[in-house]
């Protein structure tokens, strides 16, 4: 039932991508009949003479989607990361279809002079009916899966705290359709459930369990083993159609786009490579000056009414500026709009928590809207913060915990940023630190462009509709 489940979302997705290029196709002829940009159109014909050159663009569309894994997207796919995967290969089956008609089929009966605007309205209309179409078909088969339709049979192999930051993030994530079987302990252990997750044996069990159970995919959760007893547990777990996934450590994550350099025909591994140099440094600044501008000018209206509102609720300054650590460990002074009382912190630092009674009853709401992070626009303009990269702290448990976890000042090689990947992923506030730095190592040594842009994106969303970080 859930391989017909696959199959059935698999044939929507074909559908629909299909579908799409096709009604796109004819929007794209009905508008050049009767529009006159970009130069006034001229007598295009019938429809029908069109058709050949439509199913090409199909059977392209058909090809190149497959080629470009799009009817293999992981349960877990980025839907930003869809759309741009989406426009690149639906702009490779234009290329191809405008290739296809202009040598392939020159001095034959389907050749014709096709209108050229009209080839450009229908690759914009396409990538953005395609790109609707797989979100509705994503949103719909997320409720499926909630409900039960193709669930995928996990189990999970660990009793740590990765172990259980997994689980949560499953138990918080149904649209996903995974359903977990059990916890495997692969040392053994006197506890009988992780997280509420039943423990139903020991490495040794693996095998055994993997037929009995049906399970689909194995989740190994255990980024302190060393590589040999990760090796010994994928060796247990034998079945051919079984997906196997594991959680990783530092050095899996910092390795994830290596490359290798030459030292004299010695090859050497690169894991560190600063990212941001160059005029890659300097478009990201130049993003960080025009974004923080708009944003100042659109939110200074909303920005005004926070500041009087904070004035009427409660006594002391509007903003509340705090000092922390920023790029290469240098302190700078970060502003927030104040959601606290002023004299919240007289006897001395300590973390914000859940229903924290130092906050005034606007501070409760800018918290939970996160608008109490606004200011630091400025902090961008000033040159001290980006829109995106990892969260600053605050000197005194900078130096805590530069002790406890191994390469944390890593996280400084880049400016501290409003959001960040940590952020959009659940981790903000009084939440794992080492879970944390990991998520802001692998953003610091997979930097690009588009990852910020795709941070920013659902930063927005999540604050607008006011969903869980795991939902995108």
């Amino acid at each position: 039932m859930r391989k017909h489940a696959r199959w059935v979302f698999n044939a929507a997705l074909v559908f629909n991508d299909l579908a799409g290029s096709a009604l796109a196709f004819y929007a794209a002829y009905q508008m050049r009949a009767q529009l006159s940009w970009p130069y006034p159109s001229q007598n295009i014909g019938e429809f029908e003479k069109y058709l050949p050159m439509m199913a090409i663009l199909l059977g392209w569309v058909g090809v190149i989607f497959f080629f470009h894994r799009l009817y293999h997207l992981g349960r877990a796919t980025s839907r930003l990361d869809e759309i741009l995967r989406v426009a690149w290969t639906f702009s490779l089956a234009m290329i191809f279809t405008i290739a296809t008609v202009s040598l392939v089929f020159k001095d034959t009966l389907l050749a014709f002079n096709y209108p050229r605007a009209m080839v450009l309205y229908a690759w914009i209309l396409g990538i953005w009916m395609i790109s609707i179409g797989r979100i509705f078909l994503r949103f719909l088969w997320g409720i499926l899966r909630a409900r039960g339709w193709d669930r995928s049979r996990v189990l999970i192999v660990g009793t740590g705290e990765a172990a259980e930051a997994v689980i949560h993030r499953i138990q918080d994530a149904p649209w996903l359709g995974y359903e977990i079987i059990g916890v495997v302990a692969p040392n053994g252990t006197n506890a009988t459930q992780i997280a509420g997750i039943a423990i139903i044996g020991t490495a040794s069990d693996l095998p055994d369990l993997v037929y009995t159970r049906d399970v689909d995919e194995v989740l190994i959760a255990i980024p302190e083993a060393p590589h040999s007893e990760v090796l010994r547990l994928i060796s247990l777990c034998e079945r051919g159609n079984l997906s196997i996934k594991i959680y990783p450590d530092i050095f899996q994550l910092i390795t994830t786009h290596p490359s290798l350099d030459d030292l004299g025909g010695l090859p050497l591994l690169t894991v560190r490579d600063v990212a941001q140099r160059g005029w890659k440094l300097m478009l990201k600044r130049a993003m960080d000056i025009v974004g923080a501008s708009i944003a100042m000018i659109l939110l200074s209206p909303l920005m005004l009414l926070i500041a009087i509102l904070i004035k009427l609720d409660s006594p002391g300054p509007v903003f509340y500026v705090q000092e922390r650590m920023g790029l290469d460990g240098r302190p700078f002074l970060m502003l927030k709009f104040r959601s606290m009382r002023a004299d919240a912190e007289k006897d001395g630092p300590g973390w914000t928590r859940p229903g924290d009674p130092r906050r005034t009853r606007v501070g409760r709401i800018l918290r939970q809207l996160n608008l109490d992070e606004l200011p630091q626009l400025i902090n961008v303009l000033l040159g001290d913060m980006s829109l995106v990269g990892p969260r600053p702290e605050r000197p005194i448990y900078v130096e805590q915990f530069r002790q406890v976890i191994p390469r944390y000042m890593e996280r400084h090689r880049e400016k501290a940023g409003i959001t960040g990947w940590a952020q959009i992923n659940g981790l903000r506030g009084d939440t794992s630190i080492t879970e944390r730095t990991k998520y802001d190592l692998w953003y610091v040594e997979n930097w690009s462009i588009w990852l910020d842009v795709k941070i920013l994106l659902r930063t927005i969303v999540q604050t607008m509709t006011f969903r869980s970080p795991n939902a995108y």
